[in-house]
């Protein structure tokens, strides 16, 4: 979002393949019939990459809305839309919200016309929120489509493929509780992140508990194994802390390449807001906590970080295991509202070298043959925005950057040790509000083409880039719209190389 509008509402809530083997570097491989884009993140790593290679940014082949009753707060919209997804048959699903407080649809849309193949409605209800956050389904191993529903609840399609396909409704505290007391669940339990499924099916996600229930249930994490069979376990139970609330919103869970474990942050807010919390390592069958670490500031480690449910920061787990996490500072404004990108190894006891921004973002895996100029010890590089808000005290020059996550340089901005810049690009266009300053850069994450050697990227101008790494040039670019300051959006590649981004409540899909 506009870097005003941030510092505002903050303050009121207060390569090529062949390389890659050649490295043993571990990607997301799809096997036949499994979907190829299944959920936030791409992968359960949330590492956005495919090796398939992108069509040429030349033009918009086809745009459908996301949002059929956009509400703009001024000139700004302020709603997280859930990752579009790429299926089996590379067909791709949009979440589309269709009335001005909520209301969601799924639709199946053929990925080379966009005609529409089917609309599936889901009566999920928002959780009490400042921003809206994301309905965010995903798709399983065997293209089953998993959409958030009322209650707590999942509608889930056996096949996202089919425009007959039978849909059924689980609920991970028992379909009989629900199904007996549905006006209370209804009301009193909502799920608060994107589902994520693991690579056997289990699907995890957050809930947040409000009101009287017939049975007992606390806030927490959710899962529902590929039987239907759910568990959970309470956001304080989970962090064996009683100060801890619920899960963060919008925080997709991030399961590891064995299914083993899933991590995933709390934090203490009871309301909507943000506030101080941990990144959790649980094991990914009963959900006991196997780890836990206290979220700092990294200019001032004596204090919290914050954990604001107005963002999409979730894990990304990188091919070495070490996990990434975006927070924002503590005191507040103090990295120019960037917050930090905390970064620790996968047993969450090593705390490594932090990233320059977190707010707002998931990392993305950057391969080292993606970056052929690079020189330095590290097999992946890591890619974030770099921003400097204009709004939150910094100059307006609001970049990207691709990060060596093991070799340091002394942030120009905070003074802080962080990960040094490898490549960085300047948003291309002048910002009226901030004199000097650029629009900034409107991804949460991006499509890393591997083979391309390159990034998609959208931005608050209204245009959709590729950012080259070999070159570090933006070589190719789409307009989008006239721009607008909005909640970041996902940039996605879909199978047959067609990339997506999303502008004022509108999913465009780009290529020749």
């Amino acid at each position: 979002m506009q870097s005003s509008n941030l510092t505002r509402r903050l303050l009121v809530i207060a390569v090529a393949c062949s390389a890659l083997a050649a490295q043993k570097f571990p990607v997301f491989t799809k096997a036949p019939g499994e979907p190829f884009w299944p959920g936030y993140g791409r992968n359960p790593q949330h590492t956005t990459q495919v090796t398939t290679g992108t069509q040429p940014l030349n033009r918009i082949l086809w745009q459908t809305p996301v949002d059929l009753q956009p509400q703009y707060t001024g000139t700004y919209l302020l709603i997280h839309y859930g990752s579009p997804l790429i299926s089996a048959a590379g067909n791709v699903l949009v979440t589309v919200k269709t009335g001005t407080n909520g209301n969601f649809q799924m639709e199946s849309r053929n990925p080379n016309s966009g005609q529409l193949i089917w609309t599936q409605t889901t009566d999920y209800i928002l959780p009490p929120h400042n921003w809206v956050p994301s309905c965010g389904s995903t798709l399983t191993p065997t293209n089953k489509l998993a959409m958030p529903a009322a209650g707590g609840t999942i509608l889930l399609r056996d096949n996202a493929d089919s425009a007959t396909s039978a849909v059924t409704r689980i609920a991970f505290y028992g379909l009989a509780n629900y199904q007996n007391n549905t006006a209370t669940f209804d009301n009193n339990v909502k799920i608060c992140t994107p589902i994520t499924s693991d690579g056997q099916g289990n699907l995890f996600f957050g809930f947040r508990v409000s009101g009287n229930l017939p049975i007992t249930l606390s806030s927490g994490i959710a899962r529902i194994d590929a039987n239907g069979v759910g568990t959970w376990i309470s956001a304080a139970n989970a962090a064996n802390d009683t100060n801890i609330r619920k899960v963060v919103y919008n925080c997709a869970p991030a399961i590891t390449t064995d299914n083993a474990s899933l991590y995933i942050g709390v934090n203490s807010s009871n309301n909507s807001g943000g506030s101080a919390g941990y990144l959790l390592k649980l094991d990914a069958t009963t959900l006991a906590q196997q780890a836990r670490v206290r979220l700092k500031d990294v200019a001032n480690p004596n204090n919290d970080a914050y954990l604001y449910d107005d963002g999409t920061a979730s894990p990304t787990i990188a091919p070495d295991g070490d996990v990434y996490f975006g927070v924002l500072e503590n005191s507040f404004g103090s990295n120019h509202l960037r917050g930090w990108l905390r970064h620790f190894d996968s047993s969450l006891a090593t705390s490594k070298l932090p990233g320059p921004f977190g707010w707002d973002d998931t990392a993305s895996i950057v391969p080292r043959s993606m970056v052929p100029q690079y020189t330095g010890p590290s097999s992946y590089l890591l890619l974030t925005k770099y921003n400097n808000y204009g709004g939150g005290g910094g100059d307006g020059l609001n970049k990207l950057g691709v990060f060596d996550p093991n070799v340091s340089m002394i942030d120009p901005i905070s003074g802080a040790t962080v990960m040094n810049a490898v490549i960085e690009v300047l948003g291309p266009t002048p910002d009226p509000q901030f004199p000097g300053g650029v629009r900034e850069w409107c991804i949460n994450t991006a499509g890393i083409d591997v083979v391309g050697q390159s990034a998609i990227v959208n931005c608050e101008d209204g245009k959709a880039y590729r950012w080259h790494f070999p070159t570090n040039t933006l070589s190719e670019t789409v307009s989008l719209t006239i721009g607008i300051g909005e909640a970041y959006t996902p940039t996605i590649i879909g199978s047959n190389g067609v990339c997506y981004a999303m502008n004022n409540a509108t999913l465009y899909a780009l290529g020749r």
